[in-house]
């Protein structure tokens, strides 16, 4: 191996993995949501983040959806 190695005449070029990143996002949770994903969190060694992302990727990919039904008030 060199010592050093000249990197200046390399070629950029753009990160393929870019669009598969995660993106930071906020949101408001429900303490009991976040204490059910730390307590999972705690059995599989798994961060709570992690196992709440994976939660809503396998949601993304069997596309599940919520069935919300608000009762109408008489």
């Amino acid at each position: 191996m060199k010592d050093e190695y000249d990197l200046s005449k390399m070629k950029s070029r753009r990160n393929p993995y870019a669009s598969k990143l995660k993106k930071p996002v906020t949101m408001r949770l429900g303490e009991d949501v976040i204490d059910y994903f730390k307590k999972m969190a705690e059995e599989t060694g798994v961060p709570y983040q992690s196992l709440i992302n994976l939660y809503l990727k396998d949601c993304v990919t069997q596309h599940r959806k919520i069935d919300i039904s608000w009762q109408a008030r008489t």
